[in-house]
């Protein structure tokens, strides 16, 4: 990076500590409006009355949206620029939340489905303007720690957010399943619907919220971030005519697939994993918010130490090391210990979002939001990935399901060790060929 970035990156300390501020609320949205999902999913069951895999469509039609509107939330954002287009995708967010409204009052599950892929449209809009936000805000070599911050908000957010909603929609949720066995047809009709209408209250506040929000942004005092100056990063990048031409990005695409994939596999197969291993449920419910802790400290501990003791690309190498090990050791270890090494695992996941997006986002000039779009598809790991580990454990059992981990973090570590470094595929081909 040159002394001419650098510098254009060290913004006035009340102004820089207003814009993380800021942002740190938007990363706190992000975690609250997903992890609902979790909560949504066996709620949704009981109201519409779905099997287990018409309630998973819940995590599809939400995740689905980041791969299919990555691509055109550039293009709004090239329009719209970081500021305006983080505005643009809470408004969007918000008008999923709304959907919510007519969709509870009618208990119509397709409409819910497209209210969380709306939702899912903002977030996804929101996404690919913050996240290059944050990393180009401040100086370069510390954009792993901001992230990091961003990290702590995102997950504080997401351990709270499905306890808030459970509290208005399924406090009840054992004793209303099982009244629901002795009633009539009719009776069972409107108490499904009275159910359904619970959700009313919570997502018009969160509809409220996103609005007020949005007109925050609009109105802040968030700096205008323009794309880095082609002559001021690197001569060769004004000779590249589309984004394909950037193989770091385009490979950190790669590991940032295999990383989400991996995050997923280490919250959302926890629970399931330990009551295969004959763990009690009432044990075994804690285990996802165990995996969150250890990424906690993970982004504490990136805060600390991140650039002042060791660099983002070293954490990233750290953490596929760590990845490596706890995986391996999961395999073959007891149960308990076992268990323990898989929530160790938002340990080693805590550090590589964070370290990926400004390795993969370096020098790219006026393709940033292109490139910024094309690692938020990359969240396709999360919905691919997990449903690999299910069928490994199928055929085989649960604890060996976790060998699809390996391949994941030994990529990462090739991207941290060597492949961020490509700067051109020509280059890289005739060099393997000599």
């Amino acid at each position: 990076m040159s002394e001419t970035i650098t510098k254009r990156k060290s913004p006035k300390r009340k102004g820089y500590v207003l814009s993380i501020t800021i942002i740190g609320i938007l990363f706190f949205i992000f975690g609250f409006v997903t992890w609902l999902n979790g909560i949504l999913i066996p709620y949704l069951q009981i109201a519409c009355e779905l099997t287990t895999f018409q309630a998973l469509f819940v995590a599809f039609a939400f995740y689905i949206s980041y791969t299919v509107m990555a691509l055109p939330s550039s293009w709004i954002l090239k329009k719209t620029g970081f500021k305006n287009g983080m505005m643009v995708g809470l408004l969007v967010m918000a008008a999923g939340t709304f959907l919510f409204i007519p969709a509870a009052m009618a208990r119509a599950y397709w409409l819910f489905l497209i209210g969380l892929f709306v939702m899912g449209t903002g977030l996804a809009i929101l996404q690919t303007a913050s996240n290059p936000y944050i990393t180009i805000i401040g100086p370069i070599e510390s954009a792993a720690k901001r992230i990091s911050i961003m990290g702590i908000c995102n997950k504080v957010a997401g351990a709270i957010a499905p306890l808030i909603l459970a509290y208005f929609i399924l406090s009840d949720g054992d004793a209303f399943v099982e009244s629901l066995k002795t009633m009539d047809e009719t009776a069972k009709i409107i108490a499904l619907d009275g159910l359904a209408t619970r959700v009313i209250a919570p997502y018009l506040v969160m509809s409220v919220i996103l609005v007020l929000l949005g007109l925050m942004i609009r109105f802040s005092p968030l700096p205008e971030i323009e794309d880095e100056e082609d002559e001021s990063i690197d001569d060769s990048v004004s000779t590249k005519s589309n984004i394909l031409q950037f193989p770091h990005l385009i490979l950190g695409v790669v590991a940032l697939f295999f990383y989400v994939g991996a995050e997923v596999i280490a919250g959302d197969t926890i629970i399931r994993y330990g009551i295969s291993l004959g763990i009690s449920i009432s044990t075994a419910k804690i285990f996802t918010s165990l995996t969150l802790a250890a990424m906690i400290v993970g982004y504490i501990i990136g805060i600390i130490f991140i650039p002042k003791v060791i660099s983002q690309r070293t954490a990233l190498k750290i953490s596929a090391i760590l990845g490596i090990v706890f995986s391996i050791a999961a395999i073959y270890t007891p149960p308990m210990v076992s268990v323990t090494l898989i929530a160790l695992l938002g340990l080693a996941n805590a550090l590589v979002w964070p370290a990926i997006w400004p390795l993969a986002l370096h020098n790219l000039g006026k393709f940033i939001k292109t490139g910024s779009a094309l690692l938020i598809m990359a969240i396709a790991g999360g919905a691919i990935l997990p449903l690999v580990w299910g069928k490994l454990a199928d055929v085989y059992n649960s604890q060996l399901a976790y060998w699809v981990l390996i391949p994941c973090y030994l990529f990462i570590l090739l991207y941290a060790t060597k492949l961020y470094k490509i700067k051109s595929w020509k280059k890289h081909i005739n060099y393997i060929n000599t």
